[in-house]
Parts: C-alpha cells; sequence; structure tokens
C-alpha cells in the first residue's frame, strides 16, 4: 500500500490533521496548568503538565500512520506537525505584544496571559515540544517499523508498546528539560514531571492498544478499497 501516492489515500488528510490539533492544543494545556495526582513514588510527588492527558494520542496516530502508510509518509504528517505548531507560537507572541484592551487589562491582564500562556507566547515550551516530538516520534517510528521486519508483521502491540516506551522516554526527558531551562517549569518541579510524565503517556497509550489495533484493520480496509 505504501508505494501509493500520498494523494490518493482517503483517510491521510484527516489523521494529519488529527495530529496537527492534538499538538496544538496538548502545548497550551502543557502551558496553561500543571497538575497534582496527590500522592508521591519513590518519594518524588506524582504531577504532570496539562498535555500529557492528550499527547499520547500524537503518538498513537503515530503507530497508525507508520503501521498503514509507511514510515516515509508518517515522517511527511510529522514534519506537517512541526511546521504547524511552530506556526502557533508566533501567533501567541503576537498577541502578547499587541496592545491590550483597558476593560480586559482590568479582568486579566498580560500578568494572567504570561502565566499562563507564557510558555506558548515565548516560544519556550514549543521548543521543547517541538524537539521532544520529533526526538520521540522519529524513534518511535523507527523503533516501530525495526521490530515489524523483525517479527515479520506479528504481535502488533508488542510494537505498539515496545516503541512507545522508546519514544516517550525520549521525548519526555527532551520536553522536560528544554522546557525548565528556558523557564516554563521551574527545577523543582523536573523530577516529578520526568517520572510522570513518562508513566502516564506510556499508560495511556498502552490503554489506547485496542484503538490502535481497531484503527489499523479499519483504515488498511479504507484505503485498500479507495
Amino acid at each position: 500500500m505504501t508505494d501509493k501516492s500520498p494523494e490518493t489515500f482517503k483517510h491521510l488528510a484527516t489523521l494529519t490533521a488529527v495530529v496537527v490539533a492534538v499538538l496544538v492544543v496538548s502545548n497550551v494545556a502543557s502551558s496553561a496548568k500543571i497538575i497534582s495526582l496527590g500522592f508521591s513514588l519513590f518519594g518524588i510527588p506524582m504531577a504532570f503538565d496539562g498535555g500529557t492527558l492528550l499527547f499520547p494520542l500524537a503518538y498513537v496516530a503515530g503507530d497508525v500512520l507508520t503501521e498503514v502508510y509507511g514510515f516515509r509518509i508518517a515522517r511527511r504528517v510529522i514534519w506537517t506537525g512541526f511546521f504547524c505548531l511552530a506556526f502557533s507560537t508566533v501567533i501567541f507572541f503576537l498577541l502578547k505584544i499587541l496592545p491590550g484592551d483597558a476593560e480586559w487589562q482590568g479582568y486579566a491582564g498580560d500578568g494572567a496571559y504570561g502565566a499562563i500562556l507564557g510558555g506558548m507566547s515565548s516560544g519556550g515550551i514549543v521548543v521543547a515540544s517541538l524537539a521532544g516530538y520529533l526526538a520521540g516520534e522519529f524513534s518511535n517510528s523507527f523503533v516501530l517499523v525495526r521490530i515489524k521486519a523483525a517479527m515479520r508483521g506479528r504481535l502488533l502491540f508488542v510494537r505498539t508498546i515496545g516503541s512507545t516506551l522508546v519514544g516517550e522516554l525520549l521525548d519526555t526527558l527532551v520536553f522536560i528539560t528544554i522546557a525548565t531551562l528556558t523557564g516554563v517549569f521551574g527545577w523543582d518541579s523536573f523530577a516529578s514531571l520526568v517520572l510522570t510524565n513518562y508513566l502516564c503517556k506510556c499508560l495511556i497509550e498502552a490503554l489506547m492498544t485496542p484503538v490502535t489495533y481497531l484503527a489499523v484493520g479499519a483504515l488498511r480496509k479504507a484505503e485498500a478499497a479507495a
């Protein structure tokens, strides 16, 4: 199926739109709030940024793209998400520097905008996310393809979960490190965010494995019939 032109695929554009939407919304959520789980693990408080709830869906979509359309097309979608996310930070930066209305300054103001969307408007969280996403998603797709070849296409769950463990680890380390260096997060939260984000992302994607199976099967049939 992967020798076909991307323009001939019926559902590729929809999957691309999903990846772009997940990337942009998850980054806004990451900048907006850090969530506490209310307990500690190995003495480390469990807390994660808001984007963790949504971002694993980008990896699920990446697994589906690689399985159905191949690594070359999956890479093309990743770069599309990369440029759309970069464009979003330009918009948030312009909003930051434009003068605010007097009434808005009274009930919200530049301080609130900076506190909630400062990571997006300064570009810190976007640089962190882009670097983490590229490192994680490319390694995820690479490992997925290698495991698929080694296992001759059998046991989809082994390669989706195996690639997730590698991809999410690189993604989380790169993302939290750069976001902390650029002032989006504090160093006192570094260990909590790395550990909790990694565990939550892997858990969410593991729970999504049945959905990945269904999506891959349905898309293969739909694209073969197109």
